[in-house]
């Protein structure tokens, strides 16, 4: 692999000439619990040890962790990201990507009382994200999961806005069904606006059965589907998955598998995942992650950590290069 600057921070003027720059990574590191459940100390050791190791994307949100805060609100994670920015003087060496819409309105107070997606709530946060991420711009903005309160046009024409404020350079979708997503690319282009360029939703190897509920998934409309991959493929819009290791189960089969993943494709494509992951010499989580990467469309895996060691795991196997045999083979079981 050529060891040239990301194209994304070449374009942002991201050059750092105080080190040789490593070659970018396919995956997003997963920012959740940074500032609760990992201390600041250590988050900052995995956000120095994914900068080193050429990892561009931060994915974060206003409303993480607010399940783990003393509070009840969030803010946390943008806060720690923030801190480290300014400590490392790393703000144009890395992409923010950060959300609005799922933070509570009061502790206790999610799903039901959420901020939403109105067009004052959206620029109030992300004015508020801007403060605790110690920077005047981010790179991509989420509409974190869906207000159905709000017209698609008015939620397009919000986000657009912010783009022309030179606030984001990009928005996305988080959680949203494939339907919004269309509908709202059209009224961007009749009015030559801005559109959503990402679609962040739960992907992984193993797939649910579609008549029951994911434990612990709070979003109707979040799973990754035949129809959004489709829609990301043929309109350029990035695919990004969040969840991609299913919490650990991949490195712990002793665990009980979740209903909704109990089924006979499951367990095939279990084997295929073990076996191809002992012929390749690596672990099983990073075959998935590798075999995201490798998809058509590709799809970026937003890998959540809580030490340095989990980094460099997930980063080598984002530069894994799979064998075309692997990659039938693993797609086609179960």
């Amino acid at each position: 692999m050529s060891a040239s600057v990301p194209a994304e921070l070449a374009a942002a003027g991201a050059l750092d000439a105080s080190r040789e720059p490593s070659p970018p990574v396919g995956i997003a590191l997963g920012t959740m619990q940074l500032g609760t459940r990992v201390p600041a100390d250590r988050a900052y050791d995995i956000l120095d040890a994914y900068l080193d190791l050429g990892g561009q994307w931060l994915d974060t949100a206003n409303c993480y962790a607010f399940w783990l805060s003393d509070t009840g609100l969030g803010g946390q994670s943008e806060t720690v990201i923030g801190d480290w920015l300014a400590r490392r003087g790393a703000r144009d060496k890395v992409l923010l990507s950060t959300k609005v819409g799922a933070e509570p309105t009061r502790p206790g107070g999610f799903p039901a009382h959420a901020e939403g997606l109105a067009p004052e709530v959206v620029r109030d946060r992300l004015r508020g994200s801007l403060q605790r991420l110690r920077t005047d711009r981010v790179d991509l903005y989420w509409a974190h999961m869906e207000d159905r309160s709000r017209p698609v046009p008015e939620v397009a024409d919000t986000f657009a806005d912010l783009v022309a404020q030179g606030l984001t350079s990009r928005i996305g979708l988080s959680n949203h069904p494939t339907w919004f997503a269309a509908a709202a690319k059209v009224h961007a282009e009749s009015k030559g606006a801005a559109a959503f360029t990402a679609l962040q939703l739960r992907e992984s190897y193993l797939h649910h059965r579609p008549d029951v509920e994911v434990e612990g998934e709070n979003h109707p409309h979040g799973m990754m589907t035949i129809g959004s991959k489709d829609f990301a493929a043929r309109n350029g819009v990035d695919l990004w998955a969040y969840t991609p290791l299913l919490t650990g189960l991949y490195e712990h089969p002793d665990r009980p598998l979740p209903t909704a993943y109990d089924h006979p494709g499951t367990y095939a494509r279990l084997e295929a995942l073990r076996t191809w992951s002992r012929e390749l010499g690596v672990r099983p989580s990073q075959l998935v992650i590798a075999l995201l990467i490798a998809q058509e469309p590709s799809i970026r895996p937003i890998v959540g950590v809580s030490s340095v060691a989990q980094v460099r795991d997930a980063v080598e196997a984002a530069r894994l290069s799979l064998p075309e045999e692997a990659l039938r083979s693993l797609n086609a079981a179960g």
